[in-house]
């Protein structure tokens, strides 16, 4: 088998939907499985799953073990030479795996390979590729004086080598990932992908950033980044610090009391109210049929859609990557809202901000 993706999923069961609908139609012409590890999910995700989905692989956990775990659970079932972590809170196109596999297969040291992210107004994410976090990078981080924490020297359509990919994907021969032992359970959540990236450098591989190829990532469905995300996100590059280099105690105090003062410096975000002048369904069928619980006018092209509205892709009729590249290529000065209607769904579902949950509106 060429390739098995990993789906770690906890509570997000309408993005799970969408996630796997989209990795199903990027894997048709493949030798490939899904995998979905859930973490002891309160919600229905796993009888969606087991229902829509009966030839997915689903390993139901009992209790939340954690990002690390999750997904090492996951890849010790994996089949394929290539396996690819993936957040539940993504949408691939239906070319993401072909194109990353062609180009993985002509580098043999390539170590984890990543892909350009955009958030679900389609602004580019710049964690798609970072530096590794030494001491001087992560106290600037910390003190928000310096983006040294991102690998800038590359464009967000390059294709480069970078230090430290992100764990919303990762594409990595499954030998490569045992190698390294996979995501250090140390980590319950929050640098483990850098941990992971780090240690693949220091095996003999190299990373690779791959901008060819976009994915959307709808980010923080799980977490929000409030005073507990800031807590462990400190926590978590002092951990990668004491694990991988030498203790300096200047370094230590100021992560210290980066996390001390951290319900001061990260508030819980405020819900972000667009204001919504019109809807508009991007549609190849002009005699749309589903009832939505608002009035719309069906376009053919972004352009016709007005500053302030809400545009709906129809997964029905339009693509994946087309909804996509439309997000990526979209005129941010509009301040246009996005929602995808999945095919086959009753649910409309987008998410306004990275710093927030995204927005599920069901349709029965």
């Amino acid at each position: 088998m060429k390739l098995s993706v990993v789906i770690l999923n906890y509570n997000v069961r309408y993005f799970l939907e969408l996630c796997i609908k989209s990795v199903q139609a990027a894997i048709a012409d493949l030798d490939a499985e899904i995998i979905v590890v859930d973490n002891h999910s309160s919600d229905d995700s796993c009888q969606m799953v087991k229902q829509l989905f009966p030839q997915v692989t689903l390993i139901q956990n009992k209790q939340n073990v954690g990002f690390s775990k999750g997904n090492n659970i996951g890849v010790a079932q994996a089949k394929g030479n290539y396996v690819c972590i993936l957040n539940p809170d993504t949408v691939v196109a239906e070319d993401t795996f072909k194109k990353c596999l062609d180009y993985a297969e002509d580098i043999p040291d390539l170590g984890i390979l990543g892909c350009q992210l955009i958030d679900g107004r389609g602004h580019f994410l710049p964690e798609s590729k970072r530096n590794i976090p030494t001491p001087l990078v992560s106290i600037k981080k910390i003190l928000g004086i310096s983006n040294t924490y991102y690998a800038n020297h590359l464009r967000p359509s390059d294709t480069g080598k970078v230090d430290v990919l992100v764990g919303a994907f990762m594409l990595l021969k499954k030998e490569v990932y045992d190698a390294v032992d996979g995501f250090d359970e140390d980590y319950f959540m929050y640098g483990e992908d850098i941990d992971l990236s780090y240690k693949v450098l220091k095996a003999g591989y190299q990373n690779v950033y791959f901008g060819a190829t976009t994915i959307l990532h709808y980010k923080g469905e799980s977490t929000l980044k409030d005073e507990i995300y800031a807590k462990r996100f400190y926590g978590a590059m002092q951990l990668f610090y004491n694990k991988h280099f030498k203790s300096n105690p200047v370094f230590d105090l100021i992560v210290w009391m980066g996390i001390q003062f951290s319900r001061f410096i990260h508030k819980s975000p405020k819900q972000i109210d667009y204001k919504i002048s019109d809807y508009a369904l991007l549609s190849d069928y002009l005699d749309f049929k589903v009832k939505l619980p608002f009035q719309f006018e069906v376009v053919k092209h972004i352009n016709n859609v007005s500053t302030n509205s809400q545009l709906i892709f129809d997964g029905n009729s339009i693509n994946y990557k087309d909804i996509i590249n439309n997000l990526a290529a979209s005129d941010k000065e509009k301040s246009i809202t996005f929602r995808i209607l999945p095919a086959a769904a009753e649910f409309i579902i987008g998410s306004d901000s990275s710093q927030q949950r995204g927005e599920v509106l069901l349709l029965k």
